[in-house]
């Protein structure tokens, strides 16, 4: 009996370049006899012998082989198969070492994604796309399995690889859509656990093994397979949060004090089987750490899955996947959870600008510059040696786009912090003349990276209302943290850089040459009400020669300890939310290093303890005193009472809450000299309490002071009827409140 299927149409299957290998495999109705049948198919590449399998009439039948690569076919009554009906064949093989394998055949399925999915997916507007594209369980006549779904337009042909195939990509090969370029295959009886790569065969015969850039998990590296994944069994228990953020825990007039942290050097594992704590250890000892401390949200270095350890996640490969070093998707489910229960909020930093170039990454996806630009000017990140993402293209926005939202929906994420927007912002960042393209009208903004970030930033707060966006940008880009419809980028908060800079290089200078630099923190109230800002002390700060902020303070080591506690009180007392990297908030000596653990053991130091104690209190005060958090982006939180005397490098201010009459006095003294009987205006007589302190004793300071506090007189000075008379203690900061009735 002759083949049904022209010998032409064979080739292309058994030599991997067919774009729909349906055409050829699977069940294809013919006429026998004058009667409708089914010619099955099946490429079972390395069997000897092949049997169709009827599983509800227990019968099988022969498979004949119609080419000596192992195409094999039967024919049989139409019966036998009816997907709808809940009836599909199997596939019985025999190999040259006599191992019979039986299972249904993929290529007896018809494809999941609709027309809508691909329009969408087309357009970039698919923002759910991680539940179509990538890995999922699916159920299909009934039979459970996997469905893959990979976005590789230029490719001649890809496939499915693994350790369930022998990593064979003959065996797998998918099916194309056409025009989008989504090739799809689902896989039956393929399980949660599976490891899989896609083969992307490129135009002119190139073989390129790709992971999954929708994969929910990956391998430990260096190993780099995609393992198959369930997202959706998890039982969350933090509803009660979930409500409270929607309705305004997350607001800007809250509290909002940061602790940025690497999961990977916070603790060690010492003595277990990797050098790392899990995701559900971690949530343990990091939420009754932060309610010790009085933290509000962790930050977390990037969790998405990075082959290389120093890059400390900023290089990413896994976009998808929460990194398999710390456990799986479900443990670190259970550490956003544990979070929650505990009131604790939990952003992560995101990495939107760029990517590394490995092998088996999104770089060349498809043997073309598909996720990136093809033009280096355009394409190629002169300081990372990375690649810049292709804005302008729209299953890019899309892809990007759909990973915000896919963080924030499968995992609960509170907030993403926007790494190197300002890198995508221009051009010719880090360029030199020459070495960028303008944009249309000439100029150096990137306007298509522009609009992907308003597009991002209006979808984050439509659909996952609460949560926040955070710019990590240094420039004098104006609207940052405004609404889109006011012509923002409609971040909710931008990390204040320009503080952060202008800040540590007025503490770096010694004392007495500080009032020549006054200005360097007067500056900032000139603008620290243009947008929201965060004041940042990060990672950045401690690494690549800088040392810690300890070792950056100057003078003996009293005076580093008072110019470090100093340094966190003035922020704290700053308008803008707050965040401190791990370590700083103990005074590490140490520059960070991501292979070693926090120096704990400095603890065991007076010195040392009375930072960590000052930290734990200032949140305190921070989060009890309404004036130090409501009214953080507006001028009518801050006021200055004394922003002139450069002299002696004193500056004292108001913070106000909502309700004006609710306020604090702050006054800081930035040299190693006391200052008595200083004479400071107040808004109002009465009584003013000291409640807070940075040269207390109980924080290693000389417990110079004014406890319990002094009674304001009428006796006018900088402007205001009333002064009071203090004590200011050396490299200190005080903070008064009247006291009422």
């Amino acid at each position: 009996m002759r083949s049904t299927v022209d010998v032409n149409a064979i080739n292309p299957v058994i030599h991997g370049y067919h774009e729909n290998p349906f055409e050829v495999l699977g069940p294809h109705v013919i006429e026998e006899n004058g009667r409708q049948a089914l010619a099955v198919r099946a490429y079972l590449p390395q069997s000897q012998q092949a049997w169709l399998v009827d599983p509800r009439a227990g019968e099988s039948k022969p498979m004949r082989r119609i080419h000596p690569a192992g195409l094999f076919e039967a024919i049989c009554g139409p019966e036998i198969h009816d997907v709808e009906q809940g009836r599909t064949y199997q596939l019985r093989a025999v190999n040259s070492a006599g191992e019979q394998t039986t299972s249904h055949d993929p290529y007896a399925f018809p494809p999941l994604l609709s027309e809508y999915d691909l329009y969408l997916l087309g357009e970039g507007r698919h923002w759910q796309s991680y539940e179509k594209l990538g890995a999922h369980l699916r159920t299909i006549g009934g039979v459970n399995g996997v469905n893959f779904a990979v976005w590789a337009p230029n490719a001649e042909s890809v496939s499915i690889i693994g350790d369930f195939n022998g990593w064979d990509r003959r065996k797998h090969a998918m099916r194309k859509h056409i025009p989008t370029g989504v090739w799809e295959l689902f896989i039956p009886d393929a399980k949660p656990g599976l490891l899989y790569k896609y083969s992307v065969k490129a135009r002119g015969g190139q073989v390129l093994e790709k992971c999954d850039p929708y994969g929910f998990a990956a391998e430990l590296p260096p190993r780099t397979a995609n393992i198959v994944a369930d997202l959706n069994g998890y039982k969350w228990n933090d509803h009660e949060w979930m409500a409270r953020r929607a309705e305004g825990a997350n607001a800007l007039d809250a509290p909002m004090s940061i602790y940025e942290v690497h999961l990977g050097s916070w603790r060690k594992n010492h003595g277990g089987e990797t050098q790392w704590l899990n995701y559900r250890e971690l949530a343990h000892q990091l939420v009754e750490y932060c309610q010790n401390m009085g933290f509000t949200h962790l930050e977390l270095m990037p969790v998405s899955e990075h082959p290389f350890t120093g890059s400390w996640g900023y290089q990413t490969v896994g976009y998808y996947a929460a990194t398999s070093r710390y456990g799986t998707p479900e443990d670190f489910m259970y550490f956003v959870d544990h979070c929650h229960q505990h009131n604790i909020g939990v952003l992560i930093d995101w990495v939107p600008a760029h990517f590394p170039k490995d092998g088996h990454g999104l770089a060349t996806f498809d043997g073309t510059a598909l996720y990136e630009h093809a033009d280096p000017r355009q394409g190629e990140h002169p300081d990372w040696g990375t690649k810049v993402f292709n804005y302008g293209r729209n299953e890019v926005r899309n892809f990007l786009t759909s990973n915000a939202l896919f963080w924030l929906d499968k995992y609960h994420i509170d907030g993403l912090r926007v790494d190197a927007v300002a890198s995508m912002l221009y051009l010719d960042y880090s360029r030199n003349e020459g070495e960028w393209i303008p944009n249309q009208y000439g100029g150096r903004e990137n306007l298509e990276a522009i609009s992907f970030l308003k597009e991002f930033n209006e979808q984050v707060h439509q659909q996952h209302p609460g949560a926040l966006t955070v710019a990590e940008e240094s420039t004098a880009w104006g609207g940052v943290s405004r609404p889109t419809y006011l012509g923002g980028l409609g971040f909710s908060l931008k990390w204040n850089m320009g503080w952060m800079n202008d800040t540590l290089r007025y503490f770096r200078h010694e004392p007495i040459h500080r009032q020549y630099h006054h200005d360097e923190l007067t500056f900032s109230l000139i603008y620290a009400f243009t947008e929201n800002f965060t004041l940042p002390f990060s990672h950045d700060e401690v690494v690549h020669g800088k040392g810690a902020l300890l070792d950056q303070m100057p003078g003996d080591l009293w005076q580093r300890f008072a110019n470090l506690r100093l340094l966190y009180a003035y922020q704290w007392t700053h308008p803008g939310k707050k965040l401190l990297f791990m370590g700083c908030e103990i005074g590490q000596w140490n520059e960070w290093n991501h292979d070693a653990e926090l120096q704990w053991d400095l603890l065991q130091w007076d010195t040392h303890q009375g930072v960590q104690k000052m930290v734990g209190d200032l949140n305190q005060l921070y989060r009890r005193e309404k004036s130090f958090h409501q009214v953080d982006f507006e001028s009518a939180g801050f006021e200055w009472i004394d922003c002139h005397n450069y002299a002696n490098s004193i500056l004292a201010y108001v913070r106000r809450a909502k309700d004006p009459n609710d306020f604090t006095v702050v006054a800081c003294n930035f040299t190693p000299v006391p200052r008595h009987n200083y004479r400071l205006g107040v808004p109002e007589g009465g009584w003013y309490g000291e409640v807070f302190n940075s040269d207390s004793a109980y924080y290693g300071g000389s417990n110079v002071g004014n406890y319990p506090g002094v009674m304001a007189e009428e006796s006018e000075s900088h402007g205001r009827p009333f002064s009071i008379s203090l004590t200011l203690p050396p490299l200190s900061v005080v903070v008064l409140k009247p006291t009422r009735g």
